[in-house]
């Protein structure tokens, strides 16, 4: 799935706060709009290359937004709003659930809002999406890479409307093609590791995507494991 167009490849210098990096282009160190307000403090390291995607405004404060950043090897996607945007074309195409229809973004339950609705055999259900860029040396997805108290929450609402007869599920898009499976990162975010393992309890539905990611895009390409069971990143 392409995804961008007017790509420059850079330097990541620094980053000051979440939604700004300093990158160099062409030799001139230019201000960036970072798509992605996690601390990816493993990916975003001085001296990685970036792939930066130029403005059609000329009047915007930035001139480029930071897409993707070159990690151990491995392209990974920078963009927080793209692995939505990925699932959706695939589980329109049948790759989630089988008789999937009327695929809905942004779904009020609850206290939450879900990324996606659906209906499968008469039934509603719900979708969480969740973007994976954490890996060890040895294939292994990690998910968060920071606390997150929305996503625990997610996943109790996701046991909520599981109990009242919906279907409910949470997808993880993992960044890498040579990856063997997901665990929850106990160590930084033991109440999210909790919820999940809550969620798996309930028969929440618990998913995990490989992705082939270019500095243009990236597609799924085929499920592997997730092992909810307490762990840790390294």
């Amino acid at each position: 799935m392409r995804l961008y167009h007017h790509l420059r490849e850079g330097v990541f210098l620094h980053r000051p706060n979440r939604f700004i990096a300093h990158c160099l282009v062409d030799g001139a160190e230019n201000v960036c709009h970072v798509k992605n307000t996690g601390r990816c403090r493993e990916l975003l390291v001085p001296g990685a290359r970036v792939w930066l995607e130029e403005a059609d405004n000329p009047a915007r404060k930035t001139r480029f937004d930071l897409v993707a950043v070159e990690n151990r090897g491995y392209v990974v996607n920078m963009d927080s709003q793209t692995p939505n945007r990925v699932f959706a074309r695939w589980a329109e195409e049948g790759g989630y659930l089988p008789g999937l229809t009327d695929l809905s973004a942004e779904t009020v339950y609850g206290a939450s809002r879900f990324d996606f609705s659906y209906r499968r055999e008469g039934r509603k259900g719900f979708v969480e999406i969740k973007g994976v860029t954490l890996f060890d040396d040895d294939g292994m997805a990690y998910f968060p890479d920071a606390p997150t108290q929305r996503g625990a929450r997610h996943l109790r609402e996701l046991i909520r409307a599981r109990e009242e007869g919906y279907e409910a599920g949470v997808c993880f898009v993992l960044q890498r093609e040579d990856v063997i499976g997901l665990r929850p990162n106990d160590r930084t975010d033991p109440t999210f590791g909790d919820a999940l393992r809550e969620a798996s309890a309930a028969g929440v539905l618990l998913t995990a995507v490989m992705c082939h990611v270019t500095p243009e895009g990236f597609a799924i390409t085929r499920r592997v494991p997730v092992w909810p069971e307490r762990s840790v990143a390294p």
